[in-house]
């Protein structure tokens, strides 16, 4: 179990992926709660993940998370910034006694929040992510973590998508400490809107609040895990 005192490498995976059936469930839901006018059609082509490989296994990812690319960034792939924002919004308007925001947070500026150039454009419409918690990287910086990477890379949309759509059970879990928090290294954000990105995004909940907030990219946080995700 995560201690929020020291934290471990050891954190249980049983239940953090829900089955497909249900993911797909919540989805349908958020999109009616929020008018977000995902077609018919799209549900009905989604199918089920492809079952992990042996190297998937091996290198830790545990299940499969259905995330959705909203928008077009201009070169036929999803708005990251906006498949995020959207995914918050339902946030705040569903579950929890209380959000919180960091106020250096701006979706609707390009200077001051954005997708990490280096990382991966995200697909349109529905798409799989296969998921490994971030709890071998508590000790780590992001700029360390992002070293790490060889064909993978850190969360952005999927990471509020998950805990705000289709796993919201994974906030109780931080607000009872048993799993860390987390830091989505694929966002960068720039506190003082001047293309300064020397920040990330992260997320947690504790005492009831479900925050959003921001961490520098050269400091450790030895609460927030830092999730990886595989869209190959």
């Amino acid at each position: 179990m995560f201690e929020a005192a020291t934290g471990t490498e050891n954190a249980p995976t049983a239940g953090w992926i829900l089955p497909f059936d249900r993911q797909v469930r919540t989805w349908r839901k958020a999109s009616r709660r929020m008018k977000w006018h995902i077609s018919r059609e799209e549900f009905a082509a989604v199918q089920p993940p492809h079952p992990l490989a042996a190297e998937d296994l091996e290198d830790g990812f545990i299940g499969s998370v259905l995330s959705y690319g909203f928008g077009d960034d201009g070169q036929g792939h999803a708005d990251a910034v906006l498949s995020g924002r959207l995914a918050w919004d339902f946030a705040r308007s569903r579950f929890w006694q209380k959000t919180w925001q960091c106020r250096y947070i701006d979706f609707d500026q390009a200077d001051h929040f954005r997708l990490r150039p280096d990382a991966p454009p995200r697909p349109r419409g529905f798409y799989y992510t296969k998921f490994k918690p971030g709890d071998a990287f508590l000790s780590y910086t992001v700029s360390r973590f992002l070293k790490t990477l060889s064909g993978d890379t850190g969360c952005g949309p999927e990471g509020i998508q998950m805990i705000a759509v289709t796993h919201p059970h994974l906030a109780r879990w931080m607000n009872r400490r048993k799993i860390a928090f987390m830091t989505f290294a694929d966002y960068d954000v720039a506190p003082y809107g001047f293309n300064d990105f020397f920040d990330c995004l992260q997320m947690f909940c504790s005492v009831d609040t479900l925050g959003l907030g921001i961490g520098n990219l050269d400091r450790n946080y030895p609460l927030f895990g830092i999730p990886t995700i595989r869209l190959r």
